[in-house]
């Protein structure tokens, strides 16, 4: 029986994973191609041919060596999707073309390293890249125009990944460390806006213009994003905890009196998440919103933007409270953003509650700043009819997939739970302001920021954890109404759990083992609405 359950099992997570292929490993592992090697920059040339729907363009990439490696060891692994194409691969100042060979989507170079600290290769590409079916959930670049049948065009392709569109090392485990410097080529009568500070912009005797880009800091691949269109720019600046933040509004010509009125969420939501989070991550390379042909993304630096000028989620509320309403959700949203995803990005995309929970909850925490934090509350238990609970928010690791959709609103409110049974509001804020110190510009694993919330808040809470991400279900409290009191307990838990319960803001210990509370001749027990937990009564709760 023992060998048959071993073998039953086998086969069942044998079967879980079959939907994974050689190519989804080759692109979620960081294995013996990547791990020895540290990207140090980027310096991409891109020219879009917006007829034709084609581009091509170059890439050099920078590098140091983390293990010693001798030519004949050292594999060097660089992505691009098809359909692209990479045309060559030279080595260092271009003096000498480099052999590779193709695996589907991964490019395999050896003899890559000229010196432990000084690499560099340069890679020619060119292409149609996959076009977005439906940016930026289903991503790639978008062909599109706007209202004046101008040329608009940009990418989404978080998920995807860079390598739907130029060559590069397509893992989160990895940032450029000194940034990356940009190169976009377009029609010279269009503005091409994006990442970080603008440094110049050239104009070709063949009607284009050349407009160069530069970030200072670490920048997760899929947010390097050019905005080709008819932009119109809009400057104020932000005295922010960090000194004078310059603020830039790129919107498409006609759009500037809308925007004017709509943005002023854009430094009341850097206010309040200063406030929550610390100091806004990238004053050097300051911060952006860009209007762009999808709803929106969390391009660092430049926010893409396309709520079209309502406030809440495309003009509806997604709590369905009406709190929703009082701000414009994209701007919210992709801003907190830049604090988780941004500043801290999560190794493997299996990890995504990292960005998605913290930033959801950043919801929340802009709702508590400026509106109070009883319509903050309402807010986020609202936000629980989106979740579906259908399987675990942590998806599984190295083959580049995500896991549920409930790393928004499940996660969020799991954060919620977490600040509510503390019921310290202070060191809930210090823990999260100094989350983004302690991890400022790095890639992190969920371990590590479970661990680091346990030790800031000063209890352990890896069984919370474990059951709000790695299980389907939030845990669900059984209570029973008994003449004067109620009992209550734990059930179709993790082995273990033990979360608090709040009655009211009484905080009571609570087990799989029924617990009691003396409620009186007048049933006074009131589950705090704050924990998102499942709820079974049995028995009168009233008179």
């Amino acid at each position: 029986m023992k060998h048959l359950l071993i073998f039953l099992l086998i086969i069942s997570a044998s079967s879980s994973y079959a939907q994974f292929t050689h190519a989804d490993s080759l692109r979620g592992t960081y294995g013996s191609s990547r791990n020895w090697w540290d990207l140090k920059h980027y310096d991409l040339s891109v020219t879009f041919d917006i007829e034709k729907k084609e581009i091509h363009g170059k890439n050099t990439i920078r590098f140091s060596v983390l293990e010693l490696r001798t030519k004949n060891t050292s594999e060097l692994q660089i992505d691009l999707q098809e359909p692209m194409i990479i045309d060559s691969i030279l080595s260092k100042n271009e003096l000498k073309k480099l052999t590779f060979r193709k695996d589907g989507n991964a490019y395999f170079i050896p003899g890559a390293i000229s010196g432990e600290d000084d690499n560099e290769l340069t890679v020619y590409f060119h292409g149609k890249p996959r076009v977005a079916k439906r940016a930026p959930w289903d991503g790639g670049i978008v062909w599109a125009k706007d209202q004046n049948s101008k040329p608009w065009v940009s990418v989404a392709c978080q998920g995807q990944g860079a390598s739907v569109w130029f060559p590069c090392k397509d893992s989160q485990f990895d940032e450029p460390d000194n940034g990356v410097t940009m190169h976009y080529t377009c029609p010279g009568d269009l503005v091409c806006v994006s990442n970080g500070i603008f440094a110049g912009k050239e104009i070709k005797n063949t009607g284009q213009a050349t407009y160069s880009w530069n970030v200072s800091n670490p920048i997760n691949n899929y947010c390097m994003i050019p905005y080709i269109g008819d932009y119109v720019n809009m400057h104020e600046h932000f005295a922010g905890e960090k000194g004078n933040l310059e603020i830039d509004y790129w919107v498409l010509r006609g759009n500037e009196e809308k925007a004017k009125k709509q943005f002023q969420d854009a430094p009341k939501t850097l206010k309040a998440l200063e406030y929550w989070f610390g100091p806004y991550p990238f004053y050097e390379d300051g911060y952006k919103l860009v209007e762009a042909p999808y709803l929106g993304m969390e391009h660092q630096s430049a926010v893409a933007y396309g709520n079209g000028y309502k406030n809440g989620y495309l003009g509806s509320d997604l709590s369905g409270t009406g709190i929703g309403l009082k701000w414009d959700f994209i701007i919210v949203h992709e801003s907190g953003h830049e604090w988780y995803g941004n500043n801290i990005t999560s190794k493997d995309i299996a990890d995504m509650w990292v960005h998605e929970g913290f930033t959801c909850y950043s919801e929340t925490l802009f709702t508590d700043y400026w509106f109070g934090t009883e319509d903050a509350d309402k807010y986020c238990q609202g936000l629980r009819k989106n979740i579906l609970n259908d399987k675990p928010v942590i998806g599984p690791y190295n083959v580049n997939t995500e896991g549920s959709g409930d790393m928004y609103n499940k996660a969020a409110n799991m954060l919620h739970t977490i600040r509510t049974i503390h019921a310290n509001d202070s060191l809930f804020r210090m823990m999260l302001r100094k989350m983004n110190a302690t991890f400022y510009h790095q890639t992190v694993t969920t371990q590590q920021i479970e661990q680091f919330m346990s030790v800031e808040l000063g209890v352990d809470l890896s069984k919370v954890f474990d059951q709000y991400l790695r299980e389907k279900n939030p845990p669900t409290l059984q209570l029973k109404y008994k003449k004067n009191k109620v009992q209550f307990r734990w059930i179709n838990c993790i082995p273990g759990f033990n979360m608090p319960i709040m009655n009211g803001k009484q905080k009571l210990a609570c087990s799989s083992k029924w617990g009691s509370y003396a409620i009186g001749h007048d049933y006074s027990f009131e589950l705090n609405p704050n924990l998102y937990v499942i709820l079974q009564e049995k028995g009168l709760k009233n008179k």
